[in-house]
C-alpha cells in the first residue's frame, strides 16, 4: 500500500463515521429519548474536533493523525457520558455503537501516520 492510498482509505474512514454519526443524530438521537435531547449535541463537539482540527493540520497526513486519536478519545467520553445518561439505549448498545465509532476514528488515524512515513524506494534491475 502506497502513501496516497493509505491516505484516502483514511480520509474515508474517518468520513464514513462521521456520516453515521450526523444521519443517526438527525433521525433519532443517539443519547436521550428524544431526539431533540441536548446531549445530542455531545456528537457536535466530537465531529467539531474532526472538522477543525482537519482544517487547523491543513490536512496533511502526520497532524490528521493527532487529530483523528484525539476525535477517539473524545468520541469515547461521550461514550462514558451516555452510559450515566438516562435514555432508552441499553449499555450493550451504547457501548457496541460508541466502540465502533471509537474504532473506526481510531484506524484512520493509524492509516494517516502510516501515510506520513516516508516510501522506501526499491530498485529494481
Amino acid at each position: 500500500m502506497n502513501n496516497s492510498t493509505a491516505y484516502g482509505l483514511a480520509a474515508g474512514l474517518a468520513l464514513a463515521p462521521a456520516f453515521v454519526i450526523i444521519w443517526m443524530s438527525v433521525a433519532a438521537g443517539l443519547i436521550g429519548i428524544e431526539d431533540d435531547d441536548p446531549a445530542n449535541l455531545l456528537y457536535v463537539g466530537v465531529l467539531a474536533i474532526g472538522f477543525l482540527g482537519a482544517l487547523i493540520a491543513r490536512f496533511q497526513p502526520r497532524e490528521l493523525a493527532r487529530v483523528l486519536f484525539a476525535t477517539a478519545l473524545a468520541q469515547a467520553v461521550v461514550a462514558v457520558i451516555a452510559l450515566n445518561y438516562p435514555n432508552t439505549a441499553s449499555p450493550t448498545a451504547i457501548v457496541l455503537l460508541h466502540g465502533l465509532f471509537v474504532a473506526l476514528f481510531a484506524a484512520s488515524a493509524l492509516l494517516f501516520r502510516y501515510a506520513a512515513k516516508p516510501q522506501r524506494v526499491t530498485r529494481t534491475a
